[in-house]
């Protein structure tokens, strides 16, 4: 799986280690950085949403995986970009569920609410996750698409 990873200036630290951690216990990923290393206090949530946004869109990644201060204002960014379900996930149960239940395909972070060995937790449930397809998930993931495409 290509797993893409941004940060702002307050999600830096965290994404970092996410990246070695991950990539230590998921070697068969590739993990891409697509940038925040934390030396700019003007590296805004937003720029690194859509970064990382328009990556899962357009098949650059898989997944990706956004930190910001609380997770919210990232997430809040990323889901303006057709294609992306992105939810702030401090907890494995949501992180996978999510993905399982709704194709989540960004999970957001928190840097300044949640440690740094739940992030790596929540960050696994997340990739080891898959959609299941059933009858009731994909038809509620279709109502959700169609309001997407209706842009109301």
């Amino acid at each position: 799986m290509r797993v893409a990873f941004a940060a702002d200036h307050a999600g830096a630290a965290l994404k970092a280690l996410l990246i070695k951690r991950i990539g230590e216990l998921r070697t068969d990923d590739e993990l891409v950085d697509l940038g925040g290393d934390g030396s700019d206090p003007n590296d805004d949530y937003p720029d690194f949403a859509e970064r990382l946004g328009l990556a899962v869109r357009d098949g650059r990644a898989d997944r990706g995986i956004l930190i910001c201060g609380s997770g919210v204002g990232a997430s809040i960014a990323a889901n303006k970009i057709r294609g992306v379900r992105s939810a702030v996930c401090h907890d494995t149960y949501s992180a996978h569920q999510g993905v399982e239940h709704d194709d989540m395909n960004i999970l957001t972070l928190g840097s300044r609410v949640i440690g740094p060995e739940p992030a790596i937790e929540c960050a696994i449930a997340f990739l080891a996750a898959r959609f299941t397809g059933e009858t009731r998930h994909a038809r509620r993931l279709q109502k959700v698409l169609a309001i997407e495409a209706r842009g109301e």
